[in-house]
């Protein structure tokens, strides 16, 4: 019987991984700050056994106790998500540090203190896959929530390099946007995004659950991401940064226009 650790595990992407892992049979750990909602997602999946972790992984002793689990050879994990992460739109002049800070804690830093304690435990074992969640805007440069999504991107081959020849696979999943309440936390604008960028989270964590289990180093979900990803990797530099320049323009005009009509 497998097990799967996933770090935020009781909301949009990650919650989705939860149920796609027990509908196969996978038993969980779960890990999230929010111990109600740790306990709705063991009620809910309840046709496996479920184990929860209450933690803030802003916090480098909680990331330290995850990481311990990891590496508990007396209840192996085979599979590690990396999911836990939230949007921040702020610009990169602000003085707010302190939200730059916890995004770094919690999708940079966490993702490489996990996955090494991963890798370390699942190679010694000569098997195990380590799924990292990052995103398309890893692509095209729009801030800071880019910019780490982008180290997550290039993280994730390396490791996929390290690891090779262990038994141990890394793969990065890039979703675009998809209809999740994360998006709603972030303060997201939906109306600026075209509808056929939307991607429902099912067939997206299905689509990474088979990736991963090929080996495959980068999970691009949906043929139209595939292809529209295709293009912005070919594309010079400076196109690349025009478009960026004119999605973030898009997203300002958007969010202008909604608080004004508030």
């Amino acid at each position: 019987m497998a097990t799967a650790l996933i770090t935020g595990g009781t909301s949009g992407i990650g919650a989705e991984f939860a149920r796609a892992y027990a509908r196969r049979g996978v038993d969980l750990v779960l890990v999230a700050r929010d111990s109600e909602r740790l306990a709705e997602m063991v009620a809910e999946l309840s046709s496996v056994s479920v184990e929860t972790i209450v933690a803030d992984l802003a916090d480098r002793a909680a990331v330290d106790r995850v990481a311990a689990r990891l590496e508990d050879s007396a209840r192996p994990i085979d599979i590690l998500v990396n999911n836990a992460g939230f949007s921040h739109k702020i610009p990169l002049l602000s003085t707010d540090t302190a939200t730059f800070d916890r995004g770094l804690d919690v999708m940079l830093r966490a993702v490489l203190v996990l996955g090494a304690a991963a890798g370390r435990a699942m190679t010694q074992r000569g098997s195990g896959q380590i799924i990292n969640v990052g995103s398309t805007s890893g692509y095209i440069p729009t801030g800071a929530y880019s910019a780490i999504k982008a180290w997550v991107m290039s993280y994730t081959e390396a490791l996929s390099i390290e690891l090779r020849g262990t038994g141990v696979t890394a793969t990065v999943l890039a979703p675009g946007w998809v209809h999740t309440e994360f998006h709603d936390r972030g303060g997201a604008v939906k109306s600026a995004i075209p509808e056929f960028l939307w991607l429902d989270p099912q067939p997206l964590v299905a689509s990474a659950i088979r990736d991963a289990a090929k080996g495959k180093v980068v999970s691009l979900p949906s043929l139209r991401y595939k292809a529209i990803i295709w293009v912005v990797r070919r594309l010079p530099q400076s196109t690349t940064r025009w478009l960026a320049r004119k999605i973030s323009s898009s997203r300002s005009e958007a969010q202008r226009v909604t608080v004004g009509t508030k």
